[in-house]
């Protein structure tokens, strides 16, 4: 139980010290006017209050990854709590700020565009097409699972199509009309839920005398499964998730001031690690250790069902609806931005203003055309992939911060270092992974550490030579 609550405290303090760190390192300028005041359009650039902004960035970084991720992490046990806080702390949340901050500085551009000015034009197509085909998997996958959960809880006349077509309609809405007048209203209330979710969890575990393991540095994992780099991949929400950047520049066209980037995107990112820990500590308590979490996992159908039952043994029924309306409203807060981010997306590429609404039809209807015919696919498959798409998306927003903060001689370390780390973890998963190469960790270790390392030295130099350039260094002069 210690060592839960110290993690809980490190990441709080993590907000208010590091952050203030990394927010002096990015320099805001609380005079410098944002996007939302000078392009407001009230459709997409909309001025919304810092409280309302906080809990809309929260839902929509915040789909299933924090829970269903954190459970599947837990297979590890206690040792996952290192890197849901580390993460949090010097990944996570560093990424979310800085892609944030400069999507503001950046007219609301969205991540492709960002990655283009400071990594170049090719990496820039790359991340384009990347970027919406993660968003639209993204969005119809959190299309399905809510209406499967929807299903279960109402009678049988409200099937599966049903709660399929209503949620496609509210994604509809929700990404072609303007954002405080479905996302802004009801995400409050929706964040409320979320946060009292979480809150009863812990309440549930203390009440009924569950014992929260302490920590060791020990792999628990049942089957074995070594932590590098399995453990980064899996735990992504919570940790680090390049699907988060796809997220901030939404609510970066709705920023009254800058100063407000720490408290909604550093800030937002520190509460789904909290989540995080809490779910990978219930569900290595509640099944009293890993061995038994995995028994759980395999006899009721996975993290869905694993929640099922700690939320209704711990909460009661009543408390157990609402947490587990909770884990349905996770996936649907994240699967409208996803399309809207989609949408968005698609026209800066086309270069098609938004303001008027038959543009905006123009590019959502052959978005939900493709995603209802996804959502008639099993992706089992492609979802393994996005486990290591969603990590190697960070890595790449990570490299261009870093690029930003060098170009401002700026420590741009708080990135760098990330993105090395980033960089370590996403190609070594592909070497080694099943879905990969599948060579083995004797191969995909060196290497993937060495390409990192390489990929830091690239960096550097580029660095340090246009720094010698700017400040005009000359050579020695000969001696005779």
């Amino acid at each position: 139980m210690i060592t839960f609550w110290v993690s809980i405290v490190i990441l709080v303090v993590g907000y208010f010290l590091y952050g203030t760190f990394v927010e002096r390192v990015f320099a805001p300028q609380e005079q410098r006017p944002t996007p939302a005041v000078r392009l407001n359009d009230g459709v997409d650039y909309v001025p919304m209050d810092w409280k309302r902004d906080f809990l809309i960035q929260l839902l929509n970084i915040a789909g299933l990854g924090p829970i269903f991720g954190a459970i599947q992490g837990a297979l590890w046990g206690p040792v996952a709590f290192i890197w849901i806080v580390l993460g949090g702390i010097f990944a996570g949340a560093v990424h979310d700020y800085l892609v944030g901050m400069l999507s503001v500085r950046h007219d609301g551009a969205n991540l492709p565009a960002i990655v283009g000015n400071y990594l170049g034009s090719k990496m820039k197509q790359f991340v384009n097409i990347f970027t919406v085909i993660v968003l639209i998997l993204v969005g119809t996958v959190f299309m399905t699972g809510p209406a499967q959960l929807l299903t279960r809880l109402t009678p049988e006349s409200l099937n599966y199509t049903f709660w399929l077509g209503v949620i496609l309609v509210y994604y509809l809405l929700a990404t072609i009309l303007p954002i405080d007048k479905i996302i802004g209203r009801i995400y409050p209330l929706f964040g409320a839920v979320l946060i009292i979710m979480a809150v009863g969890i812990v309440g549930g575990i203390m009440v009924k005398g569950y014992h929260i393991p302490e920590l060791t540095l020990a792999n628990l994992h049942p089957q074995g499964a070594p932590l590098w780099p399995l453990l980064f991949i899996t735990i992504a929400c919570g940790a680090i998730s390049g699907f988060h950047a796809t997220q901030s520049p939404i609510i970066a066209r709705c920023l009254e001031n800058e100063r407000y980037g720490r408290r909604v995107f550093y800030g937002a990112m520190i509460v789904e690690s909290i989540i995080a820990l809490i779910w990978a500590a219930a569900a290595m308590t509640f099944f009293g250790g890993t061995n038994g979490l995995a028994n759980g996992l395999k006899s009721l159908g996975g993290p869905a069902g694993v929640v099922n039952q700690a939320s209704f043994t711990l909460l009661g029924t009543i408390g157990g609806v609402l947490a587990v309306l909770g884990v349905i409203v996770l996936p649907v807060t994240s699967g409208d931005t996803a399309f809207r981010a989609a949408r968005l997306t698609i026209a800066e590429f086309l270069g098609l203003k938004q303001g008027p609404i038959i543009n905006r039809y123009k590019i959502a209807i052959p978005i939900f055309t493709i995603g209802f015919i996804l959502s008639q696919i099993d992706f089992t498959i492609v979802w393994r992939y996005f486990a290591w798409s969603n990590q190697t998306l960070a890595m790449i927003a990570l490299w261009a911060a870093a690029v930003y903060l060098a170009r401002q001689r700026s420590f741009h370390w708080v990135a760098t270092l990330p993105a090395t780390f980033m960089t370590a973890v996403s190609i070594t998963y592909i070497l080694q992974a099943p879905e990969g190469l599948h060579l083995a960790t004797s191969i995909s270790y060196p290497v993937g550490i060495a390409a990192a390392a390489l990929t830091l030295l690239a960096f550097l130099w580029q660095v340090y030579s246009r720094e010698a350039v700017l400040s005009g260094a000359k050579p020695k002069p000969e001696t005779r």
